[in-house]
């Protein structure tokens, strides 16, 4: 296990300088990091054993998991809440008159079949998913191109010389000088990749429900629904994750009729799987609807009045009229630059800078 969690503290690495926000590192760094952890969990077989592991006679033990691991294997949906030893083996699981290719003949009766075949690529699907949950922030990092880093450096340090601190704010305040009003561009990229997170999000949904055969997306209610009253019968981890399935194997017989072979298949691997894609459904439901009130919360920023108060609780120590100062002037990408700064800088040191700024903002405009 501390193999597993040595793999994730490398993960997790927290920067110096903040270029996205919470909801941003939502996505790239706590939800990434959730999925790669589970990718590990599932692929240590000395936690949980194979992956699969049948029983039938006549053929070797590794035959028929090479097979049933490959071909897939099932189980019958509607017979999930049937009394296990009395109506069925197991749930799910039950002896057939007649096998088709889509439907099983049971006592005169045909029942629909759910084949499983996520099992061989559960691992790799994890960990594409965690890909996808930090890819907007790549494409922002490559964006973004250090610009941040470079104003912020050493100015979030509350200890800084004199003549270092002047020094670094001088650089900064002339870069405000020769490119204020020219953010624009660099704030869009930034939204554009916070939609790209949403977006994100109801597509891994859409995927993983087609990823599990539809059976992702009432996934989280339905088990919440039978552990409050399985009066039902039918439990969606035993219909979904079903922890022993059935397999087909045909082989020559000694006179050359083909014989069939049924055997039982243990997936030790779907007690884990169960409650993995459990979490994972509340998960996705949580980081959707934060994403899209994130969304809300930016279309609010294109106010002036809501970004001068976003402004006016990052400076907390600046006079109120120098923050509305920088306000008035600010194009929203000015705006957006700023209070990227602001969540960076030392509080001393962002007093000086706003006070600094907005008497070049002002002298600037006097001399146009």
């Amino acid at each position: 296990m501390f193999d597993v969690f040595g793999v994730i503290r490398h993960l997790i690495h927290l920067d110096r300088v903040t270029i996205d926000n919470v909801i941003f590192s939502l996505h790239s760094k706590v939800t990434m990091v959730i999925l790669v952890a589970f990718s590990l969990l599932v692929s240590k077989k000395h936690y949980f054993g194979d992956p699969i592991d049948c029983m039938v006679e006549a053929i070797s033990s590794h035959t028929i998991d090479m097979f049933c691991w490959i071909q897939s294997t099932y189980t019958i949906p509607a017979l999930t809440g049937d009394v296990v030893g009395e109506q069925v083996a197991h749930p799910g699981v039950s002896n057939h008159d007649a096998f088709g290719k889509s439907k099983i003949n049971i006592g005169g009766h045909q029942y629909p079949i759910r084949y499983h075949k996520y099992y061989q690529w559960v691992v790799l699907f994890l960990f594409l998913q965690a890909g996808m949950f930090y890819f907007p922030h790549w494409i922002w990092k490559r964006l973004e191109g250090g610009r941040l880093r470079g104003l912020v450096t050493e100015l979030d340090l509350p200890c800084l010389s004199d003549d270092r601190k002047h020094e670094r704010m001088n650089f900064a305040l002339q870069y405000f000088n020769h490119y204020f009003h020219h953010h624009n561009v660099y704030a869009y990229q930034f939204f554009v990749c916070e939609l790209l997170n949403f977006v994100n999000v109801i597509g891994q949904i859409y995927l993983t429900d087609k990823f599990l055969d539809l059976g992702f997306a009432k996934y989280g209610p339905r088990v919440l629904n039978y552990s409050q009253d399985s009066s039902s019968g039918h439990d969606p981890m035993d219909e979904i994750f079903p922890k022993v399935t059935k397999c087909t194997f045909h082989k020559f017989g000694p006179s050359g009729t083909i014989m069939r072979h049924d055997a039982l298949c243990v997936l030790p691997l779907n007690i884990l799987n169960q409650k993995i894609f459990v979490f994972l459904w509340f998960w996705f439901v949580i980081v959707a609807v934060v994403s899209a009130l994130g969304l809300v919360f930016r279309l609010a920023t294109f106010t002036p009045s809501v970004r001068y108060l976003l402004l006016r609780s990052r400076c907390r120590l600046v006079p109120t009229e120098k923050v509305k100062a920088i306000s008035q002037r600010c194009y929203i990408g000015d705006w957006f630059i700023i209070h990227l700064l602001a969540k960076n800088m030392d509080q001393f040191t962002l007093k000086d800078f706003i006070n600094d700024l907005t008497r070049t903002l002002v002298e600037k405009e006097h001399v146009s």
